[in-house]
Formats: structure tokens, C-alpha cells, sequence
């Protein structure tokens, strides 16, 4: 199901049809009015130059995995000087890309393979063509929200699959593996979050909901919890035990006040643990959410009291 849902739009095309050889004769339409559809990699090269022959497998590979969302043409400067000249390329290897008949970015020099990447990329987001990747995520989203957290899941691991560093996705895989009941394979795909998108806001939301579901596992009994609380109100560890045993029941707003309780009482108590679990509750909600807007605001206002 996963790779239908984004298979429909990210068939790879023929290489020969994605990288090409162009010259001056067909580089007006194979570059200039083909950047009208889709963008265009313009790689000026020669077979003498050492650096173009790193980079030019290289940046190969990149617009290959794009799947035809841009497409690259290879411009021999020794045999097509004119054009190197009319885009003034004083150095090769130089590469521009173009987007709707004009240039609108360019390099010089073998870049490593991350910057590659994101060059790419930065030219398909220029296009809006994501190759159905938003679309399956809405979808994953459904499956989600519907219970089928498998299909959900394999939904997001196939996304992730074509966009390593998508932090929706990662964080939907979280999300997914905890509604199945999971929380080991939770951590284990957390763990595998790479590093440059692991502060993205998608995956502190399933971290935080994680290291929940982690407490939950351990909460006290409820009917005893709040009994201890009730005859002493001053026990900050019960009534902390107490809104961690509310939360792991689904009582968010209770557990919340709960918090705000203990933090009103001693916000300094356990290294300011109240306040911490109330941003951890409100990370993992979403920020619209009504509980974890009003929760701040009265977080907010016991701070600056």
C-alpha cells in the first residue's frame, strides 16, 4: 500500500531521459524551455578536468534518486564554448540550474555529497513537486487516526525511505509504533532519527509522547495516588506520582492541573520537575490543542506571578 500511495508519482523515469548530453544546438530546448516543466542541472565539464570527474558521478546519483523531479544536462565546455561563454563559466567544474528559462542558482567546485543534496532539493521544493511524499503523509496521518497503525507505519517508513531526513515522517513512525502498543520499536526508531533532524519539531512531539508512555508503564494506582494526595497536599512526589497516573489514564487536563498544583506549591521541588513534565505534556500535543494552550498560559502566568 505504502509504495503505491507514493509510487503513483515517483515512477523512476529512463536514465536517458533524466541525464543527457547536450550541446549548443539542443540546449535551448533541452535546457531553457524543459525548465519551463521541471528544473534543469546544468553540468559544465570537460574530460580533462579532474574535479568534474568527482562530481559528475556524483551529482549523477543526486538526480537520480529525485526520480525525475529535476533533470540534468552535461555541457562539454571544449566542444560547446559558446554557451560557457554566454553564461560566463570562467571555471569548471560549474554547474546552474534553471527553473522556468532562467538560472536561479549555480556552484562551483566538487561539492561534497550532503551539499549536493540539498541543492537538489532546494530545487524541487522551488518546483513543488514533492513526488506524492505530502500526500502520503496525509494519508499515513488517516491511517492513524483511524487505528491502523501498522499501515501507518510501513506508510511512514516508506516515505522516509525516499526522503531520509523527513521529520514528519519520523516522527509519524514514532507516533505509529507507540499506538500499536510498541514503545521498544518507539525508541528503537527514534534512535535512528538522523542527527540533523533530531531538534525538529515532528520528532520532539514523539519523544515527548515516547518518554510518557515510558512513565505511564510505571504509574502508581490511581484511587490510591489521589487518597495519598488528598491527606497530605503538601507530598509533592504523590501528587506528581498522582499526574503521572492520571495522564497514563488519558486524564490530560487533570494531569495538567495536577502539575500546575505542584508547581504553585514549589516550582523549585525535584530539580523544577513540574515544570518540565508540563512541557513535555504540551510538546506532545499538538500545538493547537486546547489543553496544552491553556496549560501554558497558566504555566505562564504562575511563572511571571
Amino acid at each position: 500500500m505504502a509504495e503505491m500511495l507514493i509510487g503513483e508519482n515517483t515512477a523512476a523515469p529512463a536514465a536517458g531521459d533524466i541525464i543527457k548530453d547536450v550541446t549548443e544546438a539542443d540546449f535551448m530546448k533541452e535546457v531553457v524551455e524543459k525548465s519551463q516543466q521541471v528544473p534543469v542541472i546544468v553540468d559544465f565539464w570537460a574530460p580533462w578536468c579532474g574535479p568534474c570527474k568527482t562530481l559528475g558521478p556524483a551529482l549523477e546519483a543526486e538526480v537520480t534518486k529525485a526520480k525525475g523531479r529535476v533533470v540534468m544536462a552535461k555541457v562539454n565546455v571544449d566542444e560547446n564554448q559558446m554557451i560557457a561563454s554566454q553564461l560566463r563559466v570562467q571555471s569548471i567544474p560549474t554547474v546552474y540550474a534553471f527553473w522556468q528559462g532562467q538560472p536561479v542558482d549555480a556552484f562551483q567546485g566538487a561539492l561534497p555529497q550532503s551539499e549536493l543534496k540539498a541543492f537538489i532539493d532546494k530545487l524541487t521544493q522551488l518546483s513543488g513537486d514533492d513526488g506524492g511524499l505530502g500526500e502520503a503523509l496525509e494519508a499515513a496521518e488517516a491511517m492513524l487516526a483511524e487505528g491502523a497503525h501498522d499501515d501507518a507505519a510501513e506508510t511512514f517508513a516508506a516515505i522516509i525511505g525516499e526522503e531520509q531526513e523527513n521529520a514528519e515522517a519520523w516522527g509519524g513512525l514514532i507516533r505509529a509504533r507507540l499506538a500499536g502498543g510498541d514503545a521498544d520499536a518507539a525508541a528503537q526508531a527514534l534512535e535512528q532519527v538522523p542527527a540533523a533532524i533530531t531538534s525538529a519539531a515532528p520528532v520532539e512531539a514523539a519523544r515527548a509522547q515516547l518518554q510518557l508512555a515510558q512513565q505511564a508503564a510505571t504509574a502508581g494506582p490511581l484511587d490510591d495516588l489521589r487518597a495519598k494526595v488528598e491527606a497530605d497536599p503538601a507530598d509533592q512526589q504523590a501528587r506528581f506520582d498522582y499526574a503521572t497516573a492520571l495522564h497514563a489514564g488519558g486524564q490530560v487536563e487533570e494531569a495538567v492541573d495536577q502539575l500546575l498544583e505542584s508547581f504553585r506549591r514549589d516550582r523549585e521541588w525535584n530539580d523544577s520537575a513540574a515544570k518540565a513534565q508540563l512541557i513535555t505534556i504540551f510538546d506532545a500535543l499538538k500545538p493547537t490543542d486546547p489543553i496544552a494552550q491553556k496549560g501554558r498560559r497558566r504555566l505562564s502566568s504562575l511563572i511571571f506571578a
